[in-house]
């Protein structure tokens, strides 16, 4: 059972659209917002999870997690005011799979 008190972040779940300019044909990415002001944990990994985790995903430095929604796919990217979280992926919780889901990402502010 996640303790639901730990959810005292915000945050927005984004996904890339593209755009195609009619007059030069150019195809540009924006981001749209599917899950907007998401109650969330934003925690940096703990020396035991960064070491664990190095082995599949090398740059890995924060852990997000929230409540399970529904559709998330791994070209998301997660959005804190102005700090941009680019997610290995979402991880289901152990005992239901449905409860809440972890994120383990990278922070950066480029484009996901």
């Amino acid at each position: 059972m996640f303790n639901a008190g730990r959810l005292r972040h915000r945050v927005n779940i984004q996904k890339p659209v593209q755009a195609q300019d009619p007059d030069t044909g150019e195809v540009t990415r924006t981001w749209s917002t599917v899950f907007a002001d998401v109650p969330a944990s934003i925690e940096p990994m703990s020396v035991r999870e960064f070491i664990a985790a190095q082995q599949m995903v090398a740059q890995c430095t924060t852990m997000i997690v929230f409540r399970w929604l529904p559709g998330l796919t791994p070209t998301m990217r997660i959005v804190q005011g102005a700090t941009i979280y680019n997610p290995a992926g979402f991880l289901a919780d152990k005992e239901s799979g449905a409860e809440y889901v972890t994120a383990p990402c990278t922070v950066g502010t480029n484009e996901g």
